[in-house]
């Protein structure tokens, strides 16, 4: 007969599977960001590029072409240890589905940039083909927080999605800033995206601090860049976003536009790159941790096979015992060996205990992560309710959510509730363009 003690032992075994998969969702989301962050600069250079006099940093956009090169190569052979979906229980067929769309973007980048090179594209469409690339590799980390077992790398993952999202904005915002001076004259629908993109980038930098873990707010963040370069940025914008449409803008703010917004995103880099060594350190951290209770529990499983007396009635009398479990006798140094008289003639019912610390450890942890899988839940559902009004209602991304952000404002709702509401009616929305009955 099978003690209980060995599905305590094989339960430990499961944990440790769970947080070898968080060990490697980790290596994945930090060779992703180090590539997001390489195309975010290439898809700078490239708008610099494609401006009337931009031949001039036609060799800086080359050499940033191949280190991203070098990054993709690495990000190729994380997806490939990622194993196959049917050896990945959990999120694994969503997961998958992600990394299928980010692979087929990196194998169509090549293509982005021939049409780079050759000028057959304005910065618009380029920038717009980089976004969506990009997009695609953070719905891969956005994967991998909303799958994390652990309640404390799941915060951590979904701080750093967050952030890295106001990062790719601030990334989009240089791309947009570079390509409206480098035109020479100011654009009302460019600066209307501009306002938009600036309201975004805010809303996600208030998520990620919402989501950041105590312990994790030491080291550089994106307020760090200097008064004086934060300074410049703010007066570039102003002049970007108010001057009116039609008029003359400074070619030269371009590259000075440039400049400064690659300051502020390599300081942002710092503070990106504290996240990720935090979130490797905390899933090593805890994957040490669980081997070492695993020995432990083995330890006490060899003992209990060696001396079966130690089974007896009193573990049977102690299950029903109504009283509170005494501590568990587990509860020294997990590193060292458990000898084997400190199990004593009522091992039954030290396994009780641990089965008893088990329960409550996994319910707290349940607790945790449902509350933060929740703000995961609320932003699939707002862009999901964004995609069904871009359908039905002819709309591009920045409408549908002004759209959405007004009616919330209107009503006295929250984004998520107007968002539940519109996926409600999406049985009853007509297509844009088709005939009305």
């Amino acid at each position: 007969m099978i003690a209980g003690l060995h599905f305590l032992v094989a339960a430990k075994h499961c944990e440790i599977a769970d947080l070898a998969q968080l060990v490697q969702s980790a290596s994945l989301v930090d060779t992703t960001a180090r590539l997001v962050h390489g195309l975010q600069r290439e898809r700078g250079l490239s708008n610099l590029y494609l401006s009337p006099h931009g031949h001039s940093v036609l060799a800086p956009l080359q050499a940033q072409v191949n280190h991203c090169l070098t990054i993709e190569d690495e990000l190729r052979t994380c997806y490939e240890s990622l194993g196959t979906p049917t050896g990945r229980p959990g999120h694994g067929a969503r997961l998958f589905n992600r990394v299928a769309y980010a692979v087929q973007g990196l194998d169509a980048l090549a293509t982005l940039r021939d049409r780079v090179a050759s000028r057959q594209w304005l910065g618009q469409q380029a920038t717009a083909a980089y976004v969506k690339l990009i997009a695609g590799l953070l719905a891969v980390v956005f994967e991998a927080a909303d799958s994390a077992s652990d309640p404390e790398v799941s915060r951590l993952l979904v701080t750093l999605f967050n952030y890295m999202q106001g990062k790719e904005l601030t990334g989009q915002e240089r791309a947009l800033g570079s390509a409206l001076f480098a035109s020479g004259q100011a654009d009302a629908a460019a600066q209307q995206r501009w306002l938009l993109i600036l309201e975004a980038q805010t809303r996600c930098f208030q998520h990620s601090q919402q989501f950041t873990p105590p312990g994790t707010l030491e080291g550089p963040c994106e307020q760090d860049a200097s008064a004086s370069v934060l300074a410049d940025i703010e007066r570039l914008r102003r002049i970007g976003c108010t001057t009116p449409p039609g008029s003359p803008l400074d070619t030269a703010h371009s590259p000075r536009w440039f400049e400064l917004c690659t300051h502020r995103m390599d300081t942002m880099r710092g503070w990106e790159e504290h996240l990720v060594r935090n979130l490797i350190a905390l899933c090593e951290a805890k994957m040490q941790a669980a081997r070492r209770d695993a020995a432990a529990l083995s330890a006490w499983q060899s003992a209990n096979l060696r001396a079966p007396a130690m089974r007896g009635a009193s573990s049977a009398e102690h299950f029903f015992d109504s009283a509170t479990p005494p501590a568990s006798a587990f509860a020294g140094d997990p590193s060292q060996p458990v000898a084997e008289h400190t199990l004593g003639p009522l091992l039954g019912k030290s396994v009780l205990d641990l089965v008893h610390e088990q329960n409550v450890r996994l319910q707290d942890m349940e607790n945790e992560l449902e509350s933060t899988r929740a703000s995961l839940q609320e932003r699939k559902l707002i862009e999901r309710a964004k995609g069904l009004l871009m359908a039905h209602r002819n709309l591009n991304e920045e409408a549908a959510h002004k759209l959405m952000r007004q009616t919330a404002m209107d009503q006295g709702k929250k984004m998520h509730d107007v968002a539940q509401a519109i996926l409600a009616m999406a049985h009853v929305l007509p297509l844009a363009g088709a005939p009305r009955t």
